[in-house]
């Protein structure tokens, strides 16, 4: 089996972002020249997410208004977390969770297996400085 593997850094001007990473994944699989496996890609912070969507500005905006208004608001005097770390980013963690930190990319015939409007994401809840996601590829 053919392995490799990157890292990918991220320094976000906003405290959240949404990056496509569909990019440099494939250029993950095609440094492990493999035809026939999967991508591995994973958030290596609590407070961040990589997940595969839509390449469309509108449900990026949605998403947002979803983890503000429903899941997390950004609210720091509500949770338990800031109040016994000093930190502020309770509602970080929370997102993350519900979005997820990693997904798995089938390789077929030497392409990344995405369906026609699917993206990889990287989601930064809580930037501002330097983040990383592992890239792993693995396969035949």
């Amino acid at each position: 089996m053919k392995t490799h593997t990157d890292y990918l850094t991220f320094n976000t001007k906003k405290r959240q972002e949404i990056i496509d990473i569909t990019d440099e994944v494939e250029r993950c699989r095609a440094a492990a020249g493999i035809q026939e496996g999967m991508v591995l890609a994973s958030a290596m912070h609590i407070s961040a997410s990589v997940f595969v969507n839509d390449h469309e500005s509108g449900l990026w905006k949605d998403i947002l208004d979803w983890l503000e208004q429903t899941v997390a608001p950004w609210e720091p005097q509500r949770y338990r977390h800031n109040s016994g770390t000093g930190e502020d980013n309770a509602a970080a963690h929370l997102r993350s969770i519900t979005v997820g930190h990693e997904v798995i990319v089938p390789v077929t015939a030497g392409e990344l297996d995405l369906g026609p409007w699917q993206r990889i994401f990287y989601g930064e809840w809580d930037g501002q400085r330097p983040k990383r996601v592992v890239l792993k590829a693995m396969g035949e």
